[in-house]
């Protein structure tokens, strides 16, 4: 057969995978005349526009279902007390997203490309293994808020397997986004969120939360032994491991020649103050969230009952219909949560497996496989599940320990790709700086803190690679403790 009639290969040999083709980024360079070379041009809002986009698709995986079970169950338990270590988590979450970006400028790559090339081929294995784990975790989480959602605006007729099944096409619907360019995609997240925060926030007004409580729940820390369980959860599940995989293969869809030192500056000025716009906006959300449960049944019977399963239930008969049933308002939100983040798992899912494995398919060929890994475990979870409310929101809260056991294998290879010099340039980050994320990376076990720098030093002189390797086992088994 002529080379001309022969269909087009699914693998392609001549170049590697990439985030984004150069023809689907957004052009921001050239606005202006300033050649960007060593200084970073004057600020521009057009340019702060054209750079908005990515932190906002990263922001959703800080208001996936799972993280409003931890808001509700936080709320309901802890009432008020809570909201200051959400405020920090959120803070801490940021800084690490913005660890995340700054690779994936500085560099031209994202995190699961680094760790490709600057791992052995069993390193890399292990740490795409446990990504995928953490992925398949969280998107379980998300597609069964997505059916939980669909079958209470269907008043039950929709069980939870078939909204499980509905929820498996959104993948669908990102395929189709994705062929009008990244700026339509962008767009429609942002009316996802959108919705989050008009539902929430009517919630917010029906239960009219006390304004000087929620106040000093945000700026006077508590913590006592009975509320430990939610404030593990309110920090287990802002940090998604995929997320940081994530981001930093986002910030990517924006032409930056990584070679002028100007333009890298510009971009990482410009995601910084995108990043926390968004991340602002999704802590106002879990406020919204924190305190309409806070209000309607801290102190109650009925609070260590509830569940991301019975919520909608419980907010029907607490608050009524009002004018619009708050359940459906509930379900709205809910629905927005779940399908945002299912859509940006499957986007996470392609970065990762494209990174680690360096699969050069097509798109749609990897979205499939990636939906296939969460899709086929979901549905065996609905099915067993569908008839325990109970046993539902038990797997939820494993499902969020399962995510802080993997933080270190997101945060690890972060941590120790963006202190190196010879990947970074000029933007690497200091030791001090790399030590105190390393802190927080085991924040809660101070015991063994000695012993962790004394690793620290005395693998100094091992390869790189080798510290990184034993900072991860380390890692895990402090966050397991």
């Amino acid at each position: 057969m002529p080379p001309e009639q022969t269909q087009q290969p699914l693998l392609s040999e001549e170049q590697e995978e990439t985030a984004y083709d150069s023809s689907e980024k957004v052009v921001v360079v050239g606005i202006d005349d300033h050649d960007g070379d060593v200084e970073a041009p004057p600020f521009s809002w057009r340019k702060l526009w054209l750079f908005t986009g990515p932190g906002f698709l990263m922001s959703i995986a800080f208001l996936d279902p799972g993280n409003l079970e931890g808001d509700l169950q936080s709320g309901a338990i802890a009432g008020y007390s809570l909201l200051w270590l959400l405020m920090w988590a959120t803070a801490m979450g940021l800084i690490i997203q913005l660890l995340s970006a700054r690779l994936g400028v500085a560099t031209g790559r994202h995190l699961a490309e680094l760790c490709r090339e600057e791992y052995p081929t069993w390193a890399r294995i292990v740490l795409w293994l446990m990504t995928e784990i953490a992925l398949i975790g969280a998107d379980i989480q998300e597609v069964i808020g997505s059916a939980i959602a669909i079958r209470i605006l269907s008043n039950g007729v929709v069980p939870l397997w078939a909204g499980v099944v509905i929820t498996a096409f959104d993948c669908f619907i990102f395929l189709f986004l994705e062929n009008y360019g990244v700026r339509k995609l962008e767009a429609f997240f942002a009316v996802l969120i959108g919705v989050m925060a008009l539902s929430f926030a009517w919630m917010f007004g029906e239960a009219k939360p006390n304004g000087v409580d929620v106040l000093v729940g945000i700026l006077v820390p508590k913590l006592s032994s009975r509320t430990i369980q939610q404030a593990v959860g309110v920090v287990g599940c802002i940090i998604m491991p995929h997320n940081v995989y994530l981001h930093s293969a986002l910030v990517q869809s924006r032409q930056v020649d990584p070679s002028k030192k100007g333009r890298v500056q510009e971009a990482l000025n410009y995601y910084s103050i995108e990043s926390t716009i968004a991340l602002i906006v999704s802590f106002v959300i879990n406020i919204f969230v924190t305190t309409v449960f806070a209000k309607g049944f801290y102190g109650t019977e009925i609070a260590n009952s509830i569940g991301l399963v019975n919520a909608g239930q419980y907010l029907q008969e607490k608050y009524g219909g009002g004018l619009f049933p708050i359940l459906y308002i509930w379900g709205i939100g809910l629905l927005a949560a779940g399908q945002s983040s299912t859509i940006t798992g499957t986007y996470a899912g392609q970065f990762i497996m494209g990174g680690f494995l360096n699969l050069r398919l097509k798109k749609w060929i990897r979205a499939l496989i990636t939906r296939s890994f969460a899709i086929i475990p979901t549905i065996i979870v609905a099915l067993i599940f569908d008839t325990s409310e109970e046993s539902l929101d038990v797997l939820n809260e494993w499902l969020n320990v399962l995510q802080s056991v993997q933080i270190p294998f997101a945060l690890i290879p972060l941590l120790c790709l963006v202190s190196k010099e010879q990947i970074m340039g000029s933007f690497r980050i200091g030791p001090v700086l790399k030590v105190y994320y390393l802190l927080y990376l085991n924040f809660g076990h101070t015991g063994h803190l000695k012993h962790r720098f004394i690793y620290l030093i005395e693998d100094y002189e091992m390869p790189d690679y080798f510290i990184d390797i034993k900072l991860l086992s380390l890692s895990s088994l402090w966050a397991i403790n």
